[in-house]
Protein backbone atom coordinates (compact mmCIF):
# COMPACT_ATOMS: atom_id res chain seq x y z
CA UNK A 1 0.00 0.00 0.00
CA UNK A 2 1.36 3.16 -0.97
CA UNK A 3 2.07 6.24 1.86
CA UNK A 4 -0.74 7.97 0.09
CA UNK A 5 -3.63 4.95 -0.02
CA UNK A 6 -2.40 4.62 3.88
CA UNK A 7 -3.37 7.81 4.37
CA UNK A 8 -6.59 7.96 3.57
CA UNK A 9 -7.27 4.77 4.63
CA UNK A 10 -6.74 5.95 8.47
CA UNK A 11 -8.06 9.37 7.34
CA UNK A 12 -11.64 7.89 6.65
CA UNK A 13 -12.91 7.44 10.55
CA UNK A 14 -11.44 11.24 10.86
CA UNK A 15 -12.76 13.06 7.80
CA UNK A 16 -14.81 10.74 5.84
CA UNK A 17 -14.27 8.62 2.60
CA UNK A 18 -11.87 10.34 -0.38
CA UNK A 19 -14.27 11.06 -3.37
CA UNK A 20 -12.41 10.57 -6.62
CA UNK A 21 -8.73 9.91 -6.83
CA UNK A 22 -6.62 12.67 -5.25
CA UNK A 23 -4.42 15.33 -7.75
CA UNK A 24 -0.83 15.99 -7.30
CA UNK A 25 -0.16 19.61 -6.81
CA UNK A 26 2.67 21.22 -8.57
CA UNK A 27 5.42 23.38 -6.42
CA UNK A 28 7.61 22.17 -3.25
CA UNK A 29 11.02 20.33 -3.36
CA UNK A 30 10.77 18.74 0.36
CA UNK A 31 7.19 17.38 0.02
CA UNK A 32 4.26 15.43 -1.77
CA UNK A 33 1.22 17.24 -2.00
CA UNK A 34 -2.13 15.95 -3.05
CA UNK A 35 -5.37 17.88 -3.23
CA UNK A 36 -8.60 15.48 -2.41
CA UNK A 37 -12.42 15.60 -1.89
CA UNK A 38 -12.81 14.45 1.36
CA UNK A 39 -16.32 14.25 3.46
CA UNK A 40 -17.19 16.56 1.13
CA UNK A 41 -14.66 18.90 1.27
CA UNK A 42 -11.45 20.15 -0.44
CA UNK A 43 -8.43 19.26 1.34
CA UNK A 44 -4.59 19.38 0.97
CA UNK A 45 -3.05 16.36 2.05
CA UNK A 46 1.43 17.15 2.87
CA UNK A 47 3.29 13.99 2.65
CA UNK A 48 6.64 14.45 4.28
CA UNK A 49 9.84 14.16 2.63
CA UNK A 50 12.48 11.78 3.23
CA UNK A 51 14.32 12.67 6.91
CA UNK A 52 12.71 16.07 6.76
CA UNK A 53 13.37 15.94 10.48
CA UNK A 54 16.88 16.93 9.51
CA UNK A 55 15.72 20.32 8.31
CA UNK A 56 14.68 21.40 11.38
CA UNK A 57 10.80 20.60 10.66
CA UNK A 58 8.86 19.20 13.42
CA UNK A 59 5.52 18.31 12.26
CA UNK A 60 3.51 19.12 15.24
CA UNK A 61 5.23 22.38 15.58
CA UNK A 62 3.75 23.19 11.52
CA UNK A 63 -0.10 21.83 12.81
CA UNK A 64 0.12 24.45 15.79
CA UNK A 65 1.72 27.46 13.79
CA UNK A 66 -0.68 26.51 10.68
CA UNK A 67 -3.73 26.51 13.52
CA UNK A 68 -2.73 29.65 15.68
CA UNK A 69 -2.32 31.30 11.47
CA UNK A 70 -5.93 30.28 10.41
CA UNK A 71 -6.93 31.52 13.68
CA UNK A 72 -5.27 34.83 12.89
CA UNK A 73 -6.93 34.72 9.44
CA UNK A 74 -4.07 34.25 7.60
CA UNK A 75 -3.80 30.71 6.52
CA UNK A 76 -6.18 27.35 5.81
CA UNK A 77 -7.56 25.67 8.91
CA UNK A 78 -6.12 22.48 9.88
CA UNK A 79 -8.21 19.28 9.47
CA UNK A 80 -6.19 16.75 10.82
CA UNK A 81 -2.43 15.29 11.59
CA UNK A 82 -1.69 11.89 11.62
CA UNK A 83 1.65 10.60 12.90
CA UNK A 84 1.79 7.25 11.17
CA UNK A 85 2.46 7.54 8.57
CA UNK A 86 2.85 11.24 9.11
CA UNK A 87 0.08 13.28 7.19
CA UNK A 88 -1.05 16.73 7.63
CA UNK A 89 -4.23 18.00 6.09
CA UNK A 90 -5.38 21.32 5.64
CA UNK A 91 -8.13 22.77 3.85
CA UNK A 92 -7.85 23.37 0.15
CA UNK A 93 -7.33 27.37 -0.25
CA UNK A 94 -9.15 28.07 -3.61
CA UNK A 95 -7.02 31.17 -5.22
CA UNK A 96 -4.10 31.96 -7.60
CA UNK A 97 -0.73 31.52 -6.25
CA UNK A 98 1.10 34.84 -6.22
CA UNK A 99 3.94 35.42 -7.99
CA UNK A 100 7.40 37.98 -6.75
CA UNK A 101 5.94 40.46 -9.08
CA UNK A 102 2.43 41.15 -7.76
CA UNK A 103 3.95 40.38 -4.60
CA UNK A 104 6.17 43.62 -4.81
CA UNK A 105 3.04 46.09 -5.99
CA UNK A 106 1.73 48.34 -3.46
CA UNK A 107 -1.08 47.00 -2.34
CA UNK A 108 0.31 43.15 -1.85
CA UNK A 109 2.87 44.50 0.29
CA UNK A 110 0.55 46.34 2.48
CA UNK A 111 -1.44 43.38 2.79
CA UNK A 112 1.32 40.76 3.36
CA UNK A 113 2.80 43.99 5.67
CA UNK A 114 -0.45 43.13 7.90
CA UNK A 115 -0.33 39.27 7.74
CA UNK A 116 2.96 39.31 9.05
CA UNK A 117 1.72 42.18 11.61
CA UNK A 118 -1.06 39.33 12.54
CA UNK A 119 1.03 36.47 12.69
CA UNK A 120 3.57 38.08 14.72
CA UNK A 121 0.53 39.04 17.74
CA UNK A 122 -0.33 35.61 17.58
CA UNK A 123 0.49 32.95 20.75
CA UNK A 124 3.86 31.45 20.00
CA UNK A 125 4.94 28.07 19.67
CA UNK A 126 7.12 25.76 22.07
CA UNK A 127 9.45 25.09 18.97
CA UNK A 128 12.18 27.92 18.24
CA UNK A 129 13.98 29.23 15.12
CA UNK A 130 17.29 30.44 15.46
CA UNK A 131 19.09 31.50 11.88
CA UNK A 132 22.36 31.85 13.33
CA UNK A 133 22.69 28.27 15.28
CA UNK A 134 20.53 26.75 12.36
CA UNK A 135 23.68 27.54 9.96
CA UNK A 136 26.02 25.75 12.00
CA UNK A 137 23.92 22.70 12.81
CA UNK A 138 23.12 22.17 8.75
CA UNK A 139 26.86 22.01 8.29
CA UNK A 140 27.35 19.50 11.00
CA UNK A 141 24.73 17.10 9.57
CA UNK A 142 25.56 17.48 6.36
CA UNK A 143 29.22 17.02 6.82
CA UNK A 144 27.81 13.81 9.04
CA UNK A 145 25.93 12.55 6.29
CA UNK A 146 29.06 12.49 4.09
CA UNK A 147 28.48 15.85 2.26
CA UNK A 148 30.71 18.38 1.62
CA UNK A 149 30.41 22.00 3.04
CA UNK A 150 31.62 24.55 0.62
CA UNK A 151 34.27 26.49 1.58
CA UNK A 152 32.13 29.95 1.11
CA UNK A 153 30.60 28.67 4.70
CA UNK A 154 33.24 29.76 7.05
CA UNK A 155 33.58 32.99 5.55
CA UNK A 156 29.46 33.87 5.33
CA UNK A 157 29.33 32.21 9.14
CA UNK A 158 31.64 35.13 9.91
CA UNK A 159 30.00 37.25 8.69
CA UNK A 160 26.71 35.93 10.47
CA UNK A 161 28.66 35.90 13.50
CA UNK A 162 29.27 40.25 12.95
CA UNK A 163 25.06 40.65 12.50
CA UNK A 164 24.25 38.46 15.38
CA UNK A 165 26.41 40.52 17.60
CA UNK A 166 25.32 43.59 16.40
CA UNK A 167 21.61 42.69 16.83
CA UNK A 168 22.20 41.42 20.07
CA UNK A 169 21.87 45.74 20.95
CA UNK A 170 18.33 45.66 19.73
CA UNK A 171 16.51 42.70 21.73
CA UNK A 172 13.17 42.09 20.79
CA UNK A 173 10.97 39.32 22.02
CA UNK A 174 10.38 36.32 19.97
CA UNK A 175 7.06 36.25 18.33
CA UNK A 176 5.48 33.39 15.78
CA UNK A 177 7.12 33.34 12.57
CA UNK A 178 6.57 31.28 9.31
CA UNK A 179 10.05 31.50 8.26
CA UNK A 180 9.59 30.59 4.46
CA UNK A 181 7.77 33.71 2.92
CA UNK A 182 8.64 32.08 -0.94
CA UNK A 183 5.99 34.03 -3.43
CA UNK A 184 4.28 30.32 -3.82
CA UNK A 185 3.15 29.95 -0.26
CA UNK A 186 1.06 33.38 -0.94
CA UNK A 187 -2.43 32.98 -1.86
CA UNK A 188 -4.92 35.29 -3.17
CA UNK A 189 -8.19 34.19 -2.12
CA UNK A 190 -11.77 35.76 -2.60
CA UNK A 191 -11.51 36.02 1.54
CA UNK A 192 -8.07 38.02 1.08
CA UNK A 193 -3.99 36.86 1.19
CA UNK A 194 -3.86 33.09 2.83
CA UNK A 195 0.08 32.11 3.62
CA UNK A 196 0.87 28.56 3.24
CA UNK A 197 3.21 26.22 4.10
CA UNK A 198 4.15 26.53 7.47
CA UNK A 199 6.72 23.56 8.04
CA UNK A 200 9.17 25.68 8.70
CA UNK A 201 7.68 28.04 11.57
CA UNK A 202 8.87 28.09 14.80
CA UNK A 203 8.90 31.48 17.52
CA UNK A 204 12.36 33.75 16.61
CA UNK A 205 13.18 37.09 15.39
CA UNK A 206 10.35 38.68 13.31
CA UNK A 207 13.21 40.60 11.43
CA UNK A 208 14.00 36.94 10.28
CA UNK A 209 9.87 37.15 8.44
CA UNK A 210 10.41 40.49 7.10
CA UNK A 211 13.94 40.17 5.38
CA UNK A 212 13.14 36.44 4.48
CA UNK A 213 9.99 37.99 2.13
CA UNK A 214 11.97 41.04 1.24
CA UNK A 215 15.00 38.38 -0.06
CA UNK A 216 13.03 35.82 -1.63
CA UNK A 217 10.61 38.11 -3.75
CA UNK A 218 13.37 40.93 -4.52
CA UNK A 219 12.36 44.28 -3.01
CA UNK A 220 14.39 47.14 -3.62
CA UNK A 221 15.42 50.05 -1.56
CA UNK A 222 12.06 52.15 -2.00
CA UNK A 223 9.73 48.79 -1.57
CA UNK A 224 11.12 47.50 1.75
CA UNK A 225 11.09 50.84 3.36
CA UNK A 226 7.49 50.95 2.02
CA UNK A 227 6.80 47.18 3.44
CA UNK A 228 8.39 47.84 6.49
CA UNK A 229 6.68 51.45 7.27
CA UNK A 230 3.15 49.39 6.61
CA UNK A 231 4.53 46.61 9.46
CA UNK A 232 5.24 49.35 12.00
CA UNK A 233 2.88 51.56 11.08
CA UNK A 234 5.14 54.39 10.90
CA UNK A 235 8.00 55.27 8.98
CA UNK A 236 10.77 52.51 9.74
CA UNK A 237 14.05 54.14 11.62
CA UNK A 238 17.49 53.91 10.11
CA UNK A 239 18.26 50.84 12.31
CA UNK A 240 14.98 49.39 12.03
CA UNK A 241 15.76 49.16 8.13
CA UNK A 242 19.23 47.89 8.96
CA UNK A 243 17.92 45.17 10.77
CA UNK A 244 15.57 43.98 8.04
CA UNK A 245 18.41 44.26 5.64
CA UNK A 246 21.25 41.90 7.34
CA UNK A 247 18.24 39.71 7.85
CA UNK A 248 17.78 38.90 4.13
CA UNK A 249 21.16 37.77 4.42
CA UNK A 250 20.54 35.70 7.02
CA UNK A 251 17.62 34.26 5.09
CA UNK A 252 19.91 33.94 1.95
CA UNK A 253 22.77 31.70 3.90
CA UNK A 254 19.54 29.65 6.04
CA UNK A 255 18.78 28.64 2.00
CA UNK A 256 22.25 27.81 1.01
CA UNK A 257 23.18 25.66 4.11
CA UNK A 258 19.37 23.78 3.21
CA UNK A 259 20.76 23.19 -0.41
CA UNK A 260 23.67 21.81 1.27
CA UNK A 261 22.29 19.81 3.27
CA UNK A 262 19.52 18.65 1.06
CA UNK A 263 21.55 17.28 -1.20
CA UNK A 264 22.98 14.64 1.40
CA UNK A 265 19.17 13.80 1.73
CA UNK A 266 16.18 14.71 -0.46
CA UNK A 267 15.82 11.79 -3.68
CA UNK A 268 13.97 14.55 -5.39
CA UNK A 269 14.60 14.96 -9.07
CA UNK A 270 16.44 18.45 -8.36
CA UNK A 271 20.13 20.33 -8.39
CA UNK A 272 20.37 21.17 -4.71
CA UNK A 273 24.14 22.17 -5.19
CA UNK A 274 22.92 24.70 -7.75
CA UNK A 275 20.65 25.86 -5.37
CA UNK A 276 23.15 26.55 -2.98
CA UNK A 277 25.31 27.65 -4.91
CA UNK A 278 23.00 30.35 -6.29
CA UNK A 279 22.80 31.52 -2.43
CA UNK A 280 25.88 31.74 -1.45
CA UNK A 281 26.56 33.87 -4.91
CA UNK A 282 23.89 36.31 -3.26
CA UNK A 283 25.74 36.02 -0.06
CA UNK A 284 29.09 36.98 -1.19
CA UNK A 285 27.49 39.94 -3.62
CA UNK A 286 26.22 40.96 -0.18
CA UNK A 287 29.51 40.65 1.91
CA UNK A 288 31.75 43.09 -0.74
CA UNK A 289 28.66 45.53 -0.97
CA UNK A 290 30.09 48.53 1.08
CA UNK A 291 26.67 49.52 2.43
CA UNK A 292 27.25 45.57 4.76
CA UNK A 293 29.78 47.39 7.45
CA UNK A 294 27.27 50.15 7.53
CA UNK A 295 23.99 48.32 7.69
CA UNK A 296 26.27 46.70 11.17
CA UNK A 297 26.73 49.96 12.44
CA UNK A 298 22.78 51.19 12.10
CA UNK A 299 21.27 47.99 13.23
CA UNK A 300 23.96 48.17 16.23
CA UNK A 301 22.39 51.17 17.16
CA UNK A 302 18.86 49.58 18.06
CA UNK A 303 15.80 51.66 16.69
CA UNK A 304 17.45 55.12 16.06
Amino acid sequence: MTPLAKSLERLAPLLGEPEGEPEPLDGGITNRNFRARIGGRELVIRLPGKDTELLGIDRHAERDANERAAAAGIAPAVAALLDDPPCLVTVFVKGETMSSERLREPAAIEAVAVALRALHAAEPIDASFNSFALVGEFAERARGRGGEVPAEFERSQASAARIEAALRQRPLAPVLCHNDLLAANFIDSAAGLRIVDWEYAGTGDRYFDLGNFAVNNELDDEQEEAFLAAYLGQPATAGELATLRLMRFMSDFREAMWGVLQGTISDLDFDFAAYAGKHFERLAAAEADPRFNVLLEEAGCGAG
